[in-house]
């Protein structure tokens, strides 16, 4: 991008406007263009901050074209779920320009604005020929009828959905879910379940203190609703990570999800590798899966299943569970995989790089 250091000092002084950036920026985008408005969800604090979020990783990585052109690919085919198309790009770069040009005052020089211009039309180019790709190929998204809901205690539940057409997914990978009741406002899930020919796929939620999405899902989801599910995205809980190796794997709470998925890849597809899962919780009723849990070990001779309760688990109350694990066995060689809350997932790879387990063999999403 043309001058991608003035693009940066340019963001970093907007950005000491703070959250006034933001309201700016979606109140003239929603006076110029207000159809775009139902594409946004009522309560518009999360989608502020992903704007910010999404502006400071573009002007960083401006000279990076191998980090930026897929993360820009990506919000594109993302993009596809709240139905947007090309002329919407057209409002939100005026929208962008404007919300510059009245936070920067005097400092909006005719250069600057050249080169925000054609920063944005770059970005736009990208994410648009992303989305079209996609189209040929993915719907905008899946529709997902729930055909079972179980309450496994007062704020979890199992969902079970049948998608009504195939998703191609690696178990680990992540879907955005859309609940009817709060259209257009959209949280990141993961399969418990490796991908099956019926095209059921499962779900694992908490309902979160002062959540939206979550407690709609755990409270106010019944049998025969509908869901919106976005393409599968995510990496990094994959099996291609872990290059084959013996895998121990450490879930607190519904980070048990992309794990146990990971267990039913290794079973479909027959390689069979030591796997160690690790399931933490503050009491039994956070183990809510382990029926499930055991009858697998059951069927696969090559799976170890160790809950890790109150004192069992170490420095849980310090979200960390590494303890408990390093101490079960020597781990040499393994891939270790850990889900959970971010403050379990932080401490727990914290103690286990601190144990001198190779940053490559430690697996975690860090935005979780």
């Amino acid at each position: 991008m043309s001058d991608s250091q003035a693009l940066r000092d340019s963001f970093a002084l907007v950005g000491k406007s703070g959250d006034e950036v933001p309201r700016y920026f979606y109140s003239y985008l929603f006076l110029i263009a207000p159809e775009v408005r139902p594409m946004f969800p009522v309560s518009m604090g999360a989608q502020r901050d992903r704007l910010v979020a999404a502006l400071g990783r573009i002007v960083a990585d401006a000279d990076d074209p191998d980090r930026l052109v897929p993360y820009l690919q990506q919000l594109g085919r993302d993009h596809r779920r709240f139905q947007v198309v090309a002329q919407h790009y057209e409002a939100v770069g005026q929208a962008l320009l404007a919300t510059l040009a009245y936070f920067l005052g005097d400092a909006w020089t005719p250069e600057l604005q050249r080169g925000w211009t054609e920063a944005y039309t770059l970005v736009a180019r990208t994410m648009i020929q992303a989305a079209e790709a996609d189209s040929m190929t993915n719907p905008s998204w899946w529709n997902a009828e729930v055909v079972r809901h179980e309450q496994r205690g007062f704020d979890i539940a199992v969902l079970t959905v049948r998608l009504d057409q195939p998703m191609a997914y690696a178990a680990g990978q992540s879907v955005m879910v859309e609940a009817p009741m709060l259209p257009s406002t959209w949280r990141a899930f993961t399969p418990a379940n490796a991908p099956r020919a019926d095209g059921t796929i499962e779900f694992h939620v908490r309902a979160v203190d002062g959540g939206l999405v979550s407690p709609a899902l755990v409270y106010g989801l019944r049998q025969g609703d509908v869901l919106r599910l976005g393409a599968p995205v995510g990496g990094r809980l994959t099996l291609q990570t872990s290059a084959g190796r013996d895998l121990v794997l450490i879930a607190g709470g519904t980070g048990l999800a992309p794990l146990r998925a990971l267990v039913e890849e290794i079973a479909r597809h027959g390689r069979q590798r030591r796997v160690d899962l690790f399931v933490g919780a503050r009491d039994t009723h956070g183990l809510y899966d382990l029926p499930a849990l055991r009858q697998l070990a059951q069927a696969h001779p090559w799976l170890r299943i160790t809950p890790l309760v109150g004192a069992d688990a170490g420095t849980f109350d310090n979200r960390s569970l590494a303890g408990p694990v390093l101490r079960a066995a020597d781990w040499s060689g393994r891939s270790f995989y850990v889900c959970g809350s971010p403050a379990m997932v932080s401490a727990t790879v914290r103690d286990l790089a601190d144990a001198g387990i190779p940053h490559d063999l430690l697996h975690f999403e860090e935005d979780r």
